[in-house]
C-alpha cells in the first residue's frame, strides 16, 4: 500500500517530479562526464606514449608527468645517449603549448619513422618546406582542415601537408628545428625518447642513465603509462573531488527545496494520515521512499544523460577532450546521489512527523 501512496503522489504532481529527477540526473552527469573526461583525457596521452614505441622516456629536471616543459634540455643529450650501451634509437622532441588542451610538437621525422614506423597518412605526406604542419584526424576534423589548407599557429601562417592516423606522439607536428627556432631555443629539447635493441634490457639501461644522468626523471614506456591515473595525478583528483563537493551540494538544496515544498502542500494531508492512526515512522517511510525513488529516477537518466555529453564532445571538440564511459563510477555516483538526496529530506521529514494532527487538518 505504502509503495502506491508514493507512487501516485509523485505522479500527483507531475512537474515538480520531473524537475527533482532531472536535478538529481544532472548531479550525476556532471560527476561521470568530469570523470570519464579526466579518465578518457589519460588515457588517450598514454595511447599516443605507447604509439611512439620507444621504451624509455626522459624528462627534464623538476618536471612532472603532465607538465608541458618548453625546451630545457640539450640536444647533445641525443649524441650522448646513442652511444649507451643496448641502445638503438634516440629521438628528441619539443613540445609548446597552445591555447585551451592544445600543443604543437617539433618532430625529427627520420629518427621518429627509425623508432615507431612513422605516421600512418590518410592524406597526404610527411613535410616538403618549413613551413608545413602534419595533423592527427582528429583535429584536422574538428578545424575542418584539409590537406593543402593554412591554418595560424603561434604567430605564424602554416600549410596542412598531411593528415594523420591519431594514436601516435601527438595531434599537431612541425619540423624539430623550426619550433626550437620558434621558440628561441635552437639545439634544446623537451622530451627525449629512447628505444633498446632487446625488452629485458630496458631495466639496465635506465639504471645506467640513472647513474650518468641524476636529477633526470627517467621512465620505461610502461611505467610512465601506468602513472597516466587519476589517483597519481594530484591536480586531477583534487579538481574532481570539488567538483563531486558541488555536485552533492546542488543535490541536497533541490531535493531539500522539493521535499520541503511537498511536506507544505501536503499538510492537510499529513495530518488526515496521523488522524486515522498513521505513526511517525508510516510518515518518515513514506518520505524517504517518495525521494529514494526520485533519486533511482534521476540516476538513470544522469547516466543516460553521460552518452549524450559523450556524443557532444567526440563531435564538437574531438581534438581536445576525450570522454570515456568509466563503468565503475556508475555505483559511486548514484551512491553519492542518493546519500545527498537523502540528507536532503531530513529536515522536511522531521517537520512532517512533528507536525500536530489538528493543527496540520486546519492548515489552509
Amino acid at each position: 500500500m505504502i509503495n502506491k501512496l508514493v507512487i501516485s503522489n509523485l505522479a500527483h504532481r507531475p512537474l515538480r517530479t520531473v524537475l527533482s529527477v532531472l536535478a538529481i540526473a544532472v548531479e550525476v552527469t556532471m560527476i561521470l562526464t568530469l570523470v570519464g573526461v579526466s579518465y578518457g583525457t589519460l588515457d588517450e596521452s598514454a595511447r599516443r606514449a605507447r604509439g611512439i614505441g620507444a621504451d624509455i622516456m626522459i624528462r627534464p629536471p623538476g618536471s612532472s608527468i603532465l607538465s608541458i616543459s618548453t625546451a630545457p634540455m640539450s640536444d647533445k643529450l641525443i649524441d650522448f645517449l646513442a652511444t649507451q650501451p643496448h641502445v638503438s634509437v634516440v629521438n628528441g622532441t619539443v613540445v609548446a603549448p597552445l591555447t585551451g588542451f592544445d600543443s604543437i610538437t617539433g618532430v625529427d621525422v627520420e629518427q621518429f619513422t627509425r623508432m615507431s614506423g612513422g605516421f600512418h597518412f590518410l592524406s597526404g605526406g610527411t613535410f616538403q618546406s618549413s613551413q608545413d604542419v602534419l595533423l592527427d584526424e582528429y583535429y584536422a576534423r574538428e578545424k575542418k582542415l584539409r590537406v593543402g589548407d593554412h591554418i595560424a599557429l603561434l604567430s605564424r601562417d602554416w600549410r596542412v601537408a598531411g593528415i594523420f592516423e591519431s594514436g601516435k606522439l601527438a595531434r599537431i607536428c612541425v619540423q624539430l628545428p623550426v619550433l626550437q627556432e620558434l621558440m628561441a631555443n635552437p639545439h634544446h629539447l623537451s622530451l627525449i625518447y629512447v628505444k633498446v635493441d632487446a625488452p629485458e634490457h630496458v631495466k639496465e639501461v635506465i639504471a645506467n642513465l640513472h647513474g650518468r644522468m641524476p636529477g633526470y626523471p627517467i621512465y620505461s614506456m610502461e611505467e610512465y603509462t601506468s602513472l597516466l591515473t587519476i589517483n597519481n595525478v594530484g591536480m586531477l583528483r583534487n579538481f574532481i573531488n570539488v567538483v563531486i563537493g558541488v555536485a552533492v551540494i546542488v543535490g541536497f538544496i533541490v531535493v531539500f527545496l522539493a521535499m520541503y515544498t511537498a511536506v507544505l502542500e501536503r499538510t492537510r494531508e499529513i495530518g488526515i494520515l496521523k488522524a486515522v492512526g498513521a505513526s511517525q515512522t508510516f510518515i518518515l517511510n513514506l518520505l524517504l521512499r517518495e525521494t529514494l525513488l526520485l533519486s533511482i529516477l534521476g540516476c538513470c537518466c544522469g547516466i543516460l544523460l553521460t552518452y549524450g555529453t559523450q556524443w557532444i564532445m567526440k563531435h564538437a571538440v574531438p581534438s581536445s577532450l576525450t570522454q570515456e564511459t568509466v563503468y565503475l563510477w556508475w555505483p559511486i555516483a548514484g551512491v553519492i546521489a542518493i546519500v545527498g538526496s537523502l540528507l536532503g529530506v531530513v529536515v522536511p521529514a522531521i517537520r512532517a512527523i512533528r507536525a500536530d494532527a489538528i493543527e496540520a487538518l486546519s492548515y489552509e
